[in-house]
């Protein structure tokens, strides 16, 4: 099952057109969706185990899926807190396959991330570390605005500041993620290979073992 992993298809072939203006649009447009309560208790209830375990440096691991990029991202930096957030109990549920004592310094919830974000951001909690690792990419033309950087919810994950990456098997995404990146924060972003010596997600494991090219922007947002 790790290595029939199809490539990404899709007729779009260069950065979106309508990007900027997408990206542009949700700067100056207020995102008034209301937060729902299963997303708040979420949310408070891993800020209640981040305090409990003395409010370390703080990781992100947006969209953990079964959790396991969360192990491995706290057993990479054990003096942080990581909170894996995903929105499917299914996936979080699963049995994660790991060698030894799982790490104590992380935990997952299950909560919408577009509220998640906006919690954190409205609470002024910001991450030291925060990472989308292999988002769905969306590859239709049209899906544009359900690309997490061309959805309303874009600037408050930028706002959140830290250390942002993002990772994808589709280079056109992480291309496109870094150039609306950039046009936030008129810095430099650039979309680069990437080698996975030791995968920390399934997907990457899986795309790394069907011989896809890796791909990721960083970039240090204060």
């Amino acid at each position: 099952m790790y290595a029939n992993s199809s490539p990404v298809s899709s007729t779009q072939t260069d950065i979106h057109e309508h990007l900027f203006t997408l990206v542009d649009k949700h700067v100056r447009t207020r995102f008034h969706k209301p937060v729902m309560p299963y997303n708040t208790e979420a949310f408070e209830r891993s800020m209640a185990a981040w305090v409990k375990a003395g409010s370390p440096p703080l990781i992100l691991d947006a969209g953990c899926g079964v959790g396991l990029s969360t192990l491995h991202l706290a057993t990479l930096y054990p003096d942080h807190f990581v909170i894996g957030v995903d929105q499917s109990a299914d996936r979080l549920s699963r049995k994660t396959l790991w060698s030894g004592t799982p790490p104590e310094n992380c935990m997952t919830v299950r909560a919408d991330l577009v509220d998640y974000w906006r919690l954190m951001h409205a609470a002024a909690v910001r991450p030291a570390r925060h990472y989308i690792l292999y988002p769905n990419p969306w590859p239709k033309q049209g899906q544009l605005a359900r690309r997490w950087h061309g959805h309303a919810v874009f600037p408050t994950i930028v706002s959140l500041g830290g250390e942002l990456e993002c990772r994808s098997n589709w280079r056109l995404y992480i291309a496109e993620f870094a150039a609306a990146l950039g046009r936030l924060t008129t810095k430099t972003i650039t979309c680069e290979a990437y080698i996975a010596t030791s995968p920390i997600t399934p997907f990457e494991q899986k795309y790394t073992a069907s011989g896809h090219d890796l791909w990721r922007c960083r970039v240090s947002l204060g």
